[in-house]
């Protein structure tokens, strides 16, 4: 079943990321007050899929009026196969689609190649003409497991 993402969520869904490969995570952003408050500029475009009233996999998307941005998306890698991803993705895409979004973009870490992988399968393309940059406004630990 897929259904919005709660902040009640948050601890399964944060043990969920850990447990994957390739997930880059960070002490403030991804801490339960910072997906609050994702999930509260947000509250129609997280999902979270569940078997058995637990979470087997999580996207995040937001969106700033013009393109969606799509983050954390996982799925327990023991339920990986099942088409649970690409569910979660429809779900996300169909949610911006209905805020009026036409596109939507994300990042994965180069060396996630299942990441990029799955990526490519459900037809995101690869931008080669752009080159990324970022500034931390605050001092971050970040977990990349």
């Amino acid at each position: 079943m897929i259904r919005k993402m709660l902040i009640g969520d948050y601890q399964k869904i944060y043990d969920l990321w850990i447990s994957c490969k390739g997930m880059g995570l960070n002490d403030i952003d991804d801490s339960e007050n910072g997906i609050a408050k994702f999930l509260a500029r947000n509250p129609d475009t997280c999902f979270v899929a569940e078997e058995d009233g637990k979470p087997v996999g999580v996207i995040m998307t937001g969106n700033d009026g013009r393109r969606g941005y799509i983050y954390h998306t996982a799925v327990d890698p023991s339920y990986r196969k099942r088409g649970i991803g690409t569910m979660l993705v429809q779900a996300a895409l169909n949610s911006l689609k209905q805020l009026g979004i036409s596109k939507a973009a994300l990042v994965v870490f180069e060396k996630n190649k299942e990441g990029n992988a799955f990526w490519e399968k459900q037809g995101f393309t690869l931008r080669n003409d752009l080159t990324y940059r970022n500034m931390s406004l605050v001092e971050m630990i970040r977990i990349d497991t």
